[in-house]
């Protein structure tokens, strides 16, 4: 049970994901060696800097595919940097939680429009206008777990076995696929990609609430007004 006056933004739920385990070993093996001057904050902010580079290494790969290297080196940046600023801060003592978790995911959304705001400078007005509807979709991906977390007080950022890393592998593979393939490549993938990620989306939505749901009804039935984030059913989060 958690603590509704006690912030818990910093506290992600475990990672249930594909490369999540590993991830959490590199991360453990490979902090210390950060130089003493590099805080958690500082990484948090390159965000900008990355989000920067995706939009001007796309509009550079209009008229040469091969700018989108530097695209998957900025998606690997953001990785990089997102994944150790709240590792870094906990570490030494010297995170900023409510800072951390404002700035880190406005700073993600940032980063998520700048990988499609890239693309378009590929794409012809047609697919362009479809990318703008799977930007929509993504990022109410992320509001869903904003959403989720005022209401339960439990920050969850894996859903299906799938989480912020693989979808940076996914953009990765995406760039690489316009690298080799060319626009239409992204092109004939959009129409099939919308549709997966609604319904993936519908999915989500559909647990989330139903977790919510129990929540609701289990302090409605025992009469008590339980905590936000209390364990108000025995579901399991999924």
């Amino acid at each position: 049970m958690t603590d509704s006056k006690t912030f818990q933004g910093d506290k992600k739920l475990p990672m249930n994901s594909l490369l999540a385990s590993a991830e959490k070993k590199l991360i453990a093996s490979t902090i210390r060696l950060f130089p003493g001057w590099i805080e958690g904050y500082h990484l948090t902010l390159m965000t900008v800097l990355w989000s920067a580079g995706l939009i001007g290494f796309g509009w550079l790969a209009g008229a040469d595919r091969h700018w989108l290297w530097l695209s998957s080196l900025m998606i690997f940046l953001q990785w990089f940097t997102d994944s150790y600023d709240g590792a870094l801060g906990r570490l030494r003592d010297t995170g900023i939680p409510k800072w951390g978790y404002y700035m880190d995911h406005l700073l993600d959304h940032v980063f998520l429009c700048s990988v499609f705001i890239g693309w378009t400078f590929l794409l012809d007005d047609r697919s362009a206008r479809l990318l703008y509807v799977l930007v929509l979709i993504c990022t109410a991906f992320m509001s869903s777990a904003y959403l989720s977390f005022a209401a339960t007080n439990e920050f969850k950022i894996t859903y299906l076995g799938f989480g912020p890393t693989e979808m940076r592998i996914v953009f990765i593979l995406l760039n690489t696929g316009l690298i080799f393939f060319g626009p239409r490549f992204l092109e004939t993938a959009l129409p099939y990609l919308i549709p997966i990620s609604v319904i993936v989306l519908g999915i989500i939505v559909f647990r989330t609430q139903k977790y919510i749901w129990g929540i609701d009804m289990k302090e409605k039935h025992s009469g008590i007004q339980a905590p936000v984030g209390s364990e108000g059913s025995n579901m399991q989060r999924f």
